[in-house]
């Protein structure tokens, strides 16, 4: 046997097990060892019957007998036994329907047992509890015992007597972080902290185990990220037209000085970084996060022009035609209003690529990238296409498209590897991004531009529903717009959350005076675009969306943001939504319905009522929910941890540097094949997803 070693031949089982196993991913011995705890009960402390209190979980050793089985109640069958301690004092215990007990259970020998007691009229029972023989090691009892995550048949001690006789394959566990790591940061082994991580001996040990093992899978995580970031910065073709471009100091003041209001410090310190960036020898890969309103689209709109005013091309790519006809639009007024006060020799050429253009329209722009007569095009995801060709493209920016695909970057080098630039109105927490988004630089607007008005936010019981669709008609009936959310598309008999369909219907019976629109993910591209050109051109009063709105449009007149089933997204997402409205110059409002009325929903709601701030809400929700809820969506690049926490900074960051410095030592791994290869496996996995 060894850690391939299919678990069909491993484990003496049913054919039943095997297959629960394969649905749960678990093909291997190796894939069972590496399948952790998901908590621990500690059943450690031994007590004698006269110390158990009512109510309690309590493990005490002693011996069964007068073991009896019957039926009660014509269906329930009841397994009876006496246990007596050492101090002889007694209690009864009892299981239900599990008539199997009476033929495995230990009688006259000496057992351990843990479970819930129940004292009535002094007498004392234990229902339903674990038994376990005496012996050198315990697996159910007195310790500090595994519970795992189940599936089907199988339960945490089926995996608890299968996984034991297995712990002697843990040796073969190849170390893969570095000695001299394993050294400086005081960690066990791998092979012990498998060992300890399914059966601690002690709680030091369990706590030496997790850290060992969290470390290894955030270093492999910070280990492929540096990598990534190195490669990038080696693909630029000896031969590309692309060089250091030299900072332009007086173009960013001009360019500023053409502004109708003055930068934030941290929008100023992000065009430093990116423009500072220009001037290496390797091409940037940043990705510039900032609240919604934070002001990315004037950071982008230098970078761009100073791209241009060094004789490069420019590309800004968004998500949807919509957005980009948006990009078109303010772009287009920031170079006029450059241009208008500092003439340029020869005007900006600035094109929208997008796929409802005619064909001749689509013919004339790629010619006019090909011969380098169009200066920046703005456009959807069809830019990186194999097809299109750039005469000189020096900075391509990506906005709200969380991560590059391996076939669009190898499309960018082919283009002479420009600078890339990412853009996300998601606030990702700092020791999130390290992870996520590894490879690349961070530039962060944590400051609101003045004068934003705050939006209202209240959390809507059921019982005022009422109250806020008067709400609703009196602010359509002042020419303002609502947005409202759904969870679904479609009615769910599962879910007790409203669809976006069934909501759309509705909200029109409530109000047959105004016009009720819909946006979901399965229209068509064609279809989302029109919804939203209705909306933003008042040709519809209310909008009923599912999540795709979250990427969205600039709507100036939409003021009430109305989200049901509130409970069912993410801090992150609900703060996303809430930036929709919030554009123009009209006080706006954000309700957040639901129907859970339980502690947790209301408190972590509450989170948005109280808080504004983007970063601090992805904070807690990284906390709460993970990684994935930051995003709203599973988002790829960002495995599920067995172990590891992003939340926890410290530990990102040391795994951060010893990463780097492993790197420049030694950026083959060739001292370290067996880390060399997991890595492999590992950016197999991830770019399968991407």
């Amino acid at each position: 046997m060894d850690l391939k070693t299919p678990l069909s031949s491993a484990l003496s089982t049913k054919p039943e097990y095997i297959k629960a196993l394969a649905e749960m991913d678990l093909h291997t011995v190796e894939d069972f060892l590496l399948y952790f705890p998901r908590a621990y009960e500690d059943l450690s402390q031994l007590k004698t019957l006269d110390q158990v209190k009512d109510g309690e979980k309590a493990t005490v050793r002693g011996t069964l007998t007068g073991l009896q089985n019957s039926r009660v109640k014509g269906r329930m069958n009841l397994t009876k036994a006496l246990f007596f301690d050492a101090k002889g004092n007694g209690a009864e215990v009892v299981w239900f329907n599990q008539p199997f007990l009476a033929r495995m259970l230990p009688m006259e020998t000496e057992v351990i047992i843990s479970g819930k007691v129940q004292i009535q009229y002094g007498r004392t029972t234990l229902q339903s509890p674990e038994v376990e023989p005496v012996k050198e090691m315990q697996i159910h009892t007195a310790g500090l015992i595994p519970v795992y995550p189940e599936h089907g048949v199988i339960s945490s001690r089926w995996i608890r007597n299968k996984l034991y006789p297995l712990l002697h394959e843990v040796s073969k566990f190849e170390e893969l972080l570095p000695p001299e790591i394993v050294a400086e940061e005081h960690l066990i082994s791998k092979p012990m902290s498998v060992h300890e991580i399914h059966f601690p001996s002690t709680r030091e040990r369990l706590a030496q185990a997790k850290d060992r093992l969290a470390y290894e899978e955030l270093f492999l995580l910070q280990l492929n990220a540096v990598l990534r970031k190195l490669e990038w910065q080696k693909s630029r073709p000896k031969d590309s037209p692309i060089h250091p471009l030299t900072m332009d100091v007086d173009f960013v003041k001009n360019f500023l000085s053409t502004l109708p209001f003055t930068p934030t410090g941290a929008q100023k310190v992000a065009i430093y970084e990116i423009l500072r960036d220009f001037e290496k020898p390797y091409p940037m890969m940043r990705l510039l996060e900032g609240d919604v309103g934070s002001g990315k689209t004037v950071v982008a709109a230098v970078a761009l022009l100073n791209a241009v005013l060094h004789g490069y091309q420019a590309t800004i790519l968004a998500p949807t035609e919509v957005l980009a006809r948006q990009h078109l639009v303010s772009l287009g007024r920031f170079v006029a209003e450059y241009e208008a006060k500092f003439p340029p020799k020869k005007p900006m050429n600035v094109q929208l690529l997008i796929g409802s253009l005619k064909t001749a329209e689509k013919r004339a722009i790629q010619a006019g990238l090909a011969d380098g007569t169009v200066d920046i095009a703005v456009g959807t995801h069809a830019l990186v296409q194999e097809t299109i060709k750039f005469q000189k493209l020096g900075l391509a920016i990506v906005d709200e498209q969380h991560r590059f695909g391996v076939k669009q970057r190898e499309v960018l080098v082919r283009q002479g590897a420009p600078h890339i630039l990412h853009m996300t109105a998601t606030p990702i927490p700092r020791t999130l991004a390290m992870v996520a988004y590894g490879d690349h630089d961070l530039s962060v607007l944590n400051e609101m531009p003045p004068g934003r008005q705050p939006i209202e936010t209240k959390v809507v019981p059921p019982e005022m529903r009422s109250k806020l669709n008067q709400f609703i008609a009196s602010r359509i009936q002042k020419g303002e717009q609502v947005f409202v959310i759904c969870p679904l598309i479609d009615e769910s008999d599962t879910l007790e959350v409203k669809s976006a369909k069934q909501e759309q219907e509705h909200l029109q019976a409530i109000f047959p005076q105004f016009r009720v629109g819909l946006l979901h993910g399965r229209m068509k591209s064609e279809e989302k675009d029109a919804a939203m050109l209705a909306f933003k051109n008042k040709e519809t009063d209310i909008l009923v969306s599912t999540s795709v709105i979250e990427v969205g449009i600039d709507i100036p007149n939409a003021t009430v943001m109305l989200i049901e089933g509130a409970d069912r997204f993410g801090l992150s997402q609900l703060h996303q939504f809430r930036g929709r409205v919030g554009r123009g110059s009209q006080k706006s409002y954000c309700f957040l319905c639901t129907q859970n009325a339980s502690e947790s929903t209301v408190a972590r709601l509450r989170a948005m009522v109280d808080h504004t701030d983007g970063f601090k809400l992805a904070e807690i929700d990284l906390k709460l929910r993970g990684p994935g809820e930051v995003y709203g969506v599973r988002q790829s690049g960002i495995p599920d941890l067995k172990i590891a926490s992003m939340a926890n900074g410290v530990l990102v960051s040391r795994v951060r540097k010893a990463a780097e410095h492993l790197v420049e030592k030694d950026p083959e791994l060739a001292s370290l094949p067996a880390l060399k290869a997991t890595l492999a496996e590992l950016r197999g996995r991830l770019e399968k997803e991407e």
